[in-house]
Order: C-alpha cells, then sequence, then structure tokens
C-alpha cells in the first residue's frame, strides 16, 4: 500500500475506534516514513487506547529518536514520554532546547513543567528560564518559571513572574492563584478586590473560577474572615469538581481487592539485590505532614530526599503492561498475579538510580503510595515505610481547600472526601496486619511536639544514625515542589488550635460521615 493509502486506512480506522486496525496501518506508515516522529507517536496513542503499554512506550521511543519533527511533535513527544515516566527522554529534549538558540520558549516551558514532575529541578528551571530568555513576554514561560523559582524558594522572583502575567492578562485565574500562595495576605497588602471582580466574570471556565475561588478562599483565611473564606471555598470545589468524574464506590472496590491480594513473599525477591539502596517510602493521606517528615530525614547525610515520584506505579504498570489513570487501579490489582516482582524491584531501583547520590538511603514520598504498600512489599524487601498519621478532620480539611491537578476527584466534596479517609484507614489497618513489622506510624502531633524523639524514632526504624539537624526542616536545602512548598522551609510549627476549628459548623457534614465509620472526632471546638 502506499503511503497517502495507509494514512487514510488510519484516519477511517480512528474515526470508528477500530484501534487493532489503525495500529496495523500506523506501523505500515512508519515503514514507509520510519523518520518521522509523528506517525510512531500516533501509534503510542493508538497502543495506549488498546490497553498495550508496553508497545505504547517502545512506539514513543522510536518517535523520540526519529530526526523529523515539528514543534507539534515535539510537544505532544514531551507529554508523552513523561506518560511513560520517562526522564531520559524529556531531559535529551530539554538539553537539545537549551541549546539551540532559537528554540521554542513553549516547548521550554513544557519540559520545565514536566522536569520539575520527575523532579529533575535544576534542569526544569534551566528550561524555564531559556523559555523567559528566548521569549520574555511569553505567558507560559513566566508561569512555567514563577513555579520553578518558588521551588527553589526565590519567592520575590517567583512574585514578579506572576505579576508579569497579570500585567499582560489581568484575568488569568492561574497565576492569581498561584500568587496568593506565596505569602501570608495581610489587610494593607492582598489580592481579595481583583479575585471577587474576576469571579464575577460571566461564563467564567470551571478551572478558571476553581483557580480564583481557591486563592480568595486562601486570601480571606489570611485575613480571618472565615465565613468569607468558607463561601469562597465550596464555590472552589464545585467548579472543580464539575470537571472531575469520581464514584466513591470504585475506591470502596479498589481497597476490597487489595485487601484480598495475597501476602507471600517468594524466594526469588527475597535475595534481590543485596547492596541496594534504601527506599524510604513516605505515605499517607496527602496534607498529613508528609512534606516535612521528607524534609526532616533529608537533614541526615545518609538520605537523599528525591520528592514525590510515580516510579513505583511506572514500574507497575510496565509489569501488568497496562496504563491506570492514577497510582493504581483495579486492572493492575487483577493483573498481579502474574507478576515477576523482583524484576518490579529491579525496574523502579534502575530508573531511580540518575536521582541518587552516594547516600544509602532515599525517600519517595508520594502520599497515594500507601495503595502500593502490598506491592512494595512484595517487590523491595528491603524498603522501610513510613506513614503520617494525623488528626483526621485537619487531615481531610487541608485536603478539602488544597487545589490539586486530577490527582484527588475525591477530594472536592465532603462527604466523598470523609468517605474515601475510611477507605484509607480500612487499607492502612489491613496492611499493618498483613505485613507486621514492615510500616511505622509516625504522629503529626507528635513529631511537632518533639521533633528529635519522633525522629529518633524514625532513624532507628530506617536505619541510619539520629542527628541534630534531623529536627530541623531548614538543615535542608533540596527543592521542595509539593502544596508545602512555602510552609516547609520554616521551623516546625505546632498549632494549638486546629486550622479547621474556625469552620467546625461547615465541616458538620464531613465529621458526621466520619463518625458512623468509626472514627473518634473531638468535641467540636468553640
Amino acid at each position: 500500500m502506499t503511503l497517502a493509502s495507509l494514512q487514510a486506512r488510519v484516519t477511517a480506522a480512528v474515526q470508528a475506534k477500530d484501534w487493532p486496525v489503525a495500529a496495523e496501518a500506523l506501523r505500515g506508515v512508519t515503514r514507509l516514513a520510519p523518520h518521522s516522529a509523528r506517525a510512531w507517536i500516533d501509534l503510542s496513542y493508538v497502543e495506549s487506547f488498546r490497553g498495550r503499554y508496553r508497545a505504547a512506550h517502545e512506539a514513543i521511543l522510536s518517535a523520540a529518536n526519529a530526526p523529523q519533527r515539528t514543534n507539534e511533535d515535539l510537544a505532544d513527544l514531551i507529554a508523552r514520554l513523561r506518560t511513560f515516566n520517562d526522564a531520559a527522554g524529556v531531559q535529551a529534549i530539554a538539553r537539545a532546547l537549551i541549546g539551540a538558540s532559537d528554540s521554542d520558549a513553549r516547548l521550554l516551558a513544557a519540559c520545565a513543567l514536566q522536569l520539575s514532575n520527575l523532579n529533575d529541578h535544576g534542569l526544569a528551571l534551566a528550561c524555564a528560564q531559556a523559555a523567559v530568555s528566548r521569549q520574555p513576554a511569553d505567558i507560559a514561560a513566566r508561569l512555567a518559571r514563577g513555579q520553578m523559582l518558588a521551588q527553589h524558594g526565590d519567592i520575590e522572583g517567583a512574585a514578579a513572574d506572576f505579576q508579569a502575567c497579570l500585567r499582560q492578562v489581568p484575568g488569568l485565574a492561574q497565576a492569581w492563584w498561584s500568587l496568593s500562595r506565596l505569602r501570608k495576605q495581610s489587610p494593607e497588602e492582598n489580592h481579595v478586590v481583583p479575585l471577587r471582580r474576576l469571579l464575577a466574570t460571566p461564563r467564567l471556565r470551571p478551572l478558571d473560577a476553581a483557580f480564583a475561588a481557591f486563592a480568595l478562599h486562601k486570601e480571606l483565611d489570611d485575613l480571618g474572615d472565615h465565613d468569607g473564606a468558607w463561601g469562597a471555598l465550596e464555590q472552589a470545589c464545585r467548579a472543580k469538581r464539575s470537571t472531575l468524574s469520581y464514584a466513591a464506590g470504585d475506591s470502596r472496590a479498589l481497597v476490597d481487592a487489595l485487601s484480598a491480594m495475597p501476602t507471600t513473599t517468594t524466594t526469588s525477591v527475597t535475595h534481590l539485590q543485596a547492596n541496594a539502596r534504601t527506599p524510604v517510602f513516605i505515605v499517607g493521606m496527602h496534607r498529613s505532614g508528609t512534606t516535612l517528615l521528607e524534609q526532616l530525614l533529608d537533614g541526615s547525610p545518609q538520605v537523599r530526599g528525591v520528592g514525590e515520584l510515580y516510579d513505583f506505579t511506572s514500574a507497575m504498570r510496565h509489569a501488568t503492561d497496562h496504563h491506570c489513570k492514577g497510582v493504581i487501579d483495579a486492572t493492575i490489582v487483577q493483573r498481579a498475579a502474574d507478576v515477576d516482582f523482583a524484576e518490579v524491584g529491579r525496574r523502579y531501583l534502575d530508573g531511580m538510580a540518575w536521582r541518587l547520590g552516594d547516600e544509602s538511603c532515599f525517600t519517595d514520598k508520594l502520599p497515594s503510595n500507601f495503595l502500593n504498600i502490598g506491592f512494595i512489599c512484595r517487590a523491595l524487601p528491603q524498603a522501610r515505610i513510613l506513614h503520617m498519621v494525623r488528626d483526621p478532620v485537619e487531615t481531610c480539611f487541608s485536603n478539602l481547600r488544597e487545589l490539586f491537578s486530577d490527582a484527588n476527584p475525591y477530594s472536592y466534596d465532603q462527604s466523598e472526601l470523609a468517605d474515601y479517609f475510611l477507605q484509607y484507614r480500612r487499607l492502612m489497618a489491613h496492611w499493618h496486619a498483613a505485613w507486621p513489622g514492615r510500616i511505622l506510624d509516625v504522629d503529626y502531633a507528635e513529631l511537632t511536639r518533639d521533633p528529635e524523639a519522633v525522629m529518633r524514632k524514625v532513624a532507628a526504624f530506617c536505619g541510619i544514625e539520629y542527628i541534630d539537624a534531623m529536627r530541623d526542616p531548614r538543615s535542608s536545602t533540596r527543592v521542595v515542589a509539593t502544596a508545602s512548598v512555602v510552609q516547609v522551609r520554616d521551623r516546625v510549627v505546632r498549632r494549638e488550635v486546629p486550622k479547621w476549628a474556625p469552620y467546625a459548623r461547615h465541616l458538620e457534614p464531613l465529621i458526621a460521615v466520619l463518625r458512623q465509620g468509626g472514627v473518634e472526632v473531638p468535641g467540636l471546638p468553640g
């Protein structure tokens, strides 16, 4: 067949969603035009639609090696490589773009954001700086650099970039949201008026409404206007929830399936890489203090703190030949019965190697890896698992008032959030029973009350020596890319009154669901 006839066949098959035919035709295109990145990129998408994770990854690797590629191809290639957690591929593109004087600012900005997600913060900042250098007025470049500068602790530089964006586009909701997070607002200096004006804009897109309303909630909370802040938070959550698909029953079913998994460790896994570094997984609900714990551990010269990673999920996706949208899904659990967990462990450690130095331990701080604990215990017998435990209402409220990407769709509705917390608690109880001694609970309140005592216990559990630097987060100079980017650079702070106390009456629906699920909630603060 000719190239034109194959391409016509691809178009017809894609329109009909006949993915096997589309894949066959695209492979024909790649044989006739092997140097075209576009054909390989399209094949990668189609193989994903077929549910073939490994074939989709192989196709995108071929695309990365194809010399003929447009800027549109590169934009898709960057995003697609990130889908497969392929840091080396994104890094290679980023370095080539930095080295080319005529490279597109938006491609550099895209690289910066994806490299930040992959926790290569040095190269991410270099890409963002190059993007602004190429095109100083480009909004995407300025937004990306502002985000990178904030992660590196340059709050003034980040604010300048976000303000530059707003001078060009006063209604840029994402920039207002980013700006609101950089410091505590004061009566003399805040953005309440422009945020309210933006939220009054007719036909505001739901995501823009979410950005603006979350920003307004944060600023009004800073100013002590708790009723106004709650109203903004309700608006924010409604807007964000309208963009997401989530069913609480799916979470319950997933926990049921995980709880039914076998817990036998096979012989092939027990002798996995005797001299391998020790991964320290920090898990729990989001906003439970995991970033603080990682920051304190990073104060040890024996530990490399590397942030939130999807590397273990990527290893499980490859092992099961399935791409899940989040950390895990029912298909991965079902296919796990046939997985070689020794190979999962090797793939995970090999993928982590570029991030590590000479330290004997490294942290992997993706809170939702609590879903993967059964797989982690089987694949990495040397791993330590630290489980952050925090006041349930404080944890849930902190989730409710945080704008995530698409990672936590349950967190924008009080009942869904409380139900998810109950499933999380049920699963953690199961893991403790199934894998006794593999998990150490770390109480957030105790950590903030007596960081030295708690960190001594943590150090002993991880098999490292305690040093005084591990009791002060300011001892670590690493880049922080989580929602705690500003707070975690300060000293350990213990709250006498929980953050949720002024919102107690508004949180009654959430508290009711928690109590019905057996969670002890103290009397509502007066």
